[in-house]
């Protein structure tokens, strides 16, 4: 009975939509004649051929974002959990802040700022410290760069959070233990902190490879990820179908990826970890 509402909640918003999309994608048809149903399951072989260099350059990006972002936010969560004293949520709330700003306005604000001869890349290169034809924009550095930015938030809070529960008393043992401070983090604060990186590797891979803004905005034509061909095949071209077999391809790659990645991780295990 407790897990009832959540089971509906996911029925209702995740099966539900994910077997509409399913049906949508086997019709045939077009805006003006109107689509019907032949089970077409051609269209999944088919879009795959056509759009696998997106696809792989979406997981790519996501991928690469996702390191970034661990190397960059795990340092500044264990030096906020165990260093900032009382002034943890205000270091927080810094972190945080921008992103009180929309997401496109803050994508938008990296593109001026990135301009060839924008305030950064235009000041370096009048005082001679980059090649005049030096250029970030339009570019796969720009496009995982902007996604490591937007979604840094999400890999730093549950790392920040797990981090947090670990008890200083654990680490105060291991040191009386005479373990040194690379194997107190290695045997001790690392394996605690596992629970925050699964779950921020997830909550930061999964929107990084769907995104489409960073790539329409901070990329170029080389750097297309398939969130902006669903965007451009659903609200421009009215193809619902293959819109809706792209979406689902991409859905279910991640899912096994998800599943995957559990198992390989050993997410029992990870858990058990931490409560150890």
């Amino acid at each position: 009975m407790l897990a009832l509402p959540g089971g509906l909640w996911l029925v209702i918003f995740f099966v539900v939509p994910m077997l509409v999309m399913l049906s949508v994608s086997l019709q045939t048809g077009n805006l003006l004649d109107g689509f019907r149903q032949t089970f077409n399951f051609g269209i999944y072989p088919d879009a795959i051929s056509t759009y696998s260099d997106q696809l792989v350059r979406s997981f790519q990006y996501g991928g690469l974002a996702t390191l970034i972002t661990i190397v960059l936010a795990y340092p500044m969560a264990y030096w906020i959990a165990f260093h900032a004293g009382g002034r943890k949520s205000m270091y927080l709330f810094l972190v945080l802040a921008p992103f009180f700003v929309s997401f496109v306005i803050r994508t938008v604000s990296w593109k001026f700022l990135l301009a060839d001869n924008g305030i950064v890349l235009g000041n370096l290169k009048d005082v001679g410290l980059l090649a005049d034809d030096f250029r970030v924009l339009a570019t796969s550095t720009a496009v995982v760069a902007g996604l490591a930015y937007n979604f840094f938030p999400f890999m730093l809070l549950p790392i920040y959070v797990a981090l947090e529960r670990v008890d200083p008393k654990l680490i105060e043992a291991a040191g009386d233990l005479y373990a040194g401070r690379a194997a107190v983090f290695g045997r001790v604060v690392l394996p605690l902190s596992l629970p925050g990186v699964f779950a921020g590797v997830l909550l930061t891979f999964v929107p990084a490879t769907s995104d489409y803004v960073n790539s329409s905005i901070l990329g170029g034509t080389n750097d297309t990820m398939i969130g902006n061909i669903i965007q451009t095949t659903y609200l421009t071209n009215a193809d619902y179908p293959l819109a809706s077999a792209l979406s689902f391809i991409l859905m279910a790659i991640l899912l096994v990826g998800i599943f995957l990645y559990a198992r390989v991780l050993g997410t029992r295990d990870v858990f058990e970890m931490s409560t150890r």
